[in-house]
């Protein structure tokens, strides 16, 4: 099929092949944005000065992969975060990330992969089955796992329950990430998306692990997604 004629028969909003939902895929302007901002990104991270608190006791190089787990506002900066300073004390297969199968996660995703992360589409309301048995697969190759555990929709800042199904499924801990910016821009958006500006101090915090049993009954899972809540909260300035 030439491009010409793949331009005047756009895919359908969803398709489905045997009950299993396909996600969208990123068209080459979502793919020239995404590499626009990877380059924005980079040039300024390039220019923050970091301040690490690492309470995780993990990142010695011998503990394995972990799912990492920050706010939906906090994207702009996570990959970097990981790429400079988890990675290279904790070396693993790679990150591999949850992003929803819709439009603009198709967008998201075009952007992960820029910064060598393996997007893995599917969200609550949308593939999750199969992006849970899709990230479990990546954790058994040896991957750390990346959720936005409020994303993609909200409510802001309320943890939902489907890091909590990664968690006990995979048998990896929970690290509660997060970071704050002295100077910086929000977002008129649902979750109030914070823009990084060049030249900030950025404050990161890992908080120590959090590890979901494999034979947790429904209450103790609640607990735990209440106790990871309350973490996230906790190291959060806005």
């Amino acid at each position: 099929m030439s491009p010409s004629s793949e331009n005047r028969n756009p895919p359908r909003r969803v398709k489905r092949n045997g009950g299993l939902v396909i996600p969208h895929a990123s068209r080459w302007y979502q793919r020239a944005g995404a590499g626009a901002i990877f380059a924005l990104v980079r040039a300024v991270a390039g220019t923050l000065r970091y301040h690490y608190q690492d309470r995780t006791g993990l990142l010695d190089g011998t503990a394995g992969p972990a799912i990492y787990c920050a706010w939906h506002n906090r994207l702009p900066l996570c990959m970097e975060i990981y790429h400079h300073y988890v990675l290279p004390r904790n070396q693993t297969a790679g990150l591999a990330a949850m992003v929803s199968a819709s439009k603009d996660g198709a967008f998201l995703a075009s952007i992960l992969e820029c910064f060598n992360v393996q997007p893995v589409r599917g969200s609550s309301s949308r593939r999750g089955p199969q992006a849970l048995l899709e990230l479990t697969t990546l954790a058994e190759r040896g991957y750390d796992l990346a959720i936005t555990p409020d994303g993609p929709r909200g409510p802001r800042y309320v943890v939902q329950e489907g890091v909590m199904s990664l968690a006990q499924l995979t048998g990896l801990p929970i690290v509660a990430a997060s970071y704050h910016l002295n100077w910086k821009v929000r977002l008129n958006s649902w979750d109030r998306f914070q823009i990084p500006l060049p030249f900030a101090r950025c404050e990161v915090i890992l908080e120590r692990p959090l590890r979901v049993p494999r034979e947790a009954s429904d209450a103790q899972r609640e607990d735990l997604r209440r106790q990871l809540e309350e973490t996230l909260k906790g190291i959060t300035k806005d």
